[in-house]
């Protein structure tokens, strides 16, 4: 195996960056609560 695949920058495919884990992490624990009260007002839990 030759030795510039390694060390090669990885190629960019147009996805989300990986810059704040954080906020992508509070974004989704928001949505969790948010969608558990819309649940619970509606009474399907």
């Amino acid at each position: 195996m030759p030795t510039t695949a390694a060390t090669a920058p990885r190629a960019r495919t147009g996805g989300p960056r990986d810059d704040n884990p954080l906020l992508e992490h509070l974004l989704g624990w928001t949505l969790v609560l948010v969608l558990a009260m819309l649940l619970t007002q509606t009474g399907l839990v």
